[in-house]
């Protein structure tokens, strides 16, 4: 990368700012601000893929000359996203509803860059969660971890020892896919 330009991350995730920082690249974090809703003929897929490229165009608009990534990851239960939980009671039902079943987490990884290309790539993971009793999720939802995460859970967190199986990427789970996320710095020439 060449000293004048500048790999930003469209993101205020400390989760997605850590995995970035494996690469050893140099990055900055601008959040951006954007409308993250999904719109009424929208798969999952396209939600987030629709909404990691926003935040990266949203923050390369005011940074034409660095490279942005954006980033948005889904909770997919029966077909149906499950977005980040606005009280304690909607993290409790999507927990329960999670209990003891298999869901998808669908992670996108956008990179627009000052040549105009804009890059996109899309991981699939099945997550499969142990039966959660009543006394477990109450205590999780007390630890206020469920509250900024789609699916009212972190993997990474208490979560974790509840998760029976993973198929696919753990860090996909966490919010940024690393080898999807790897892929698109090469074809950028970001990283070797």
């Amino acid at each position: 990368m060449s000293d004048s330009k500048q790999l930003i991350l469209a993101s205020a995730s400390p989760r997605r700012r850590e995995l970035l920082a494996l690469f050893g690249l140099a990055f900055s974090v601008k959040p951006a601000d954007i409308d993250e809703r999904r719109l009424d003929d929208e798969t999952p897929r396209e939600h987030v893929s629709r909404v990691a490229m926003d935040k990266a165009r949203a923050i390369g608009r005011d940074h034409p000359d660095d490279w942005v990534l954006g980033s948005d990851t889904a909770v997919v239960l029966d077909g149906e996203s499950l977005g980040k939980p606005v009280d304690a009671g909607q993290a409790a039902d999507m927990l329960r509803a999670l209990s003891g079943r298999t869901h998808e987490v669908m992670s996108a990884v956008a990179l627009v860059g000052p040549d105009g290309r804009e890059l996109l790539a899309v991981n699939l993971t099945r997550v499969e969660f142990a039966e959660l009793s009543e006394d477990w999720i109450q205590a999780y939802i007390d630890s206020g971890d469920p509250m900024d995460k789609a699916g009212a859970y972190g993997i990474q967190n208490q979560a974790g020892t509840r998760i029976r199986r993973i198929e696919g990427s753990y860090s996909g789970v966490v919010g940024l896919p690393l080898y999807e996320t790897g892929e698109l710095l090469r074809k950028a020439g970001l990283i070797n």
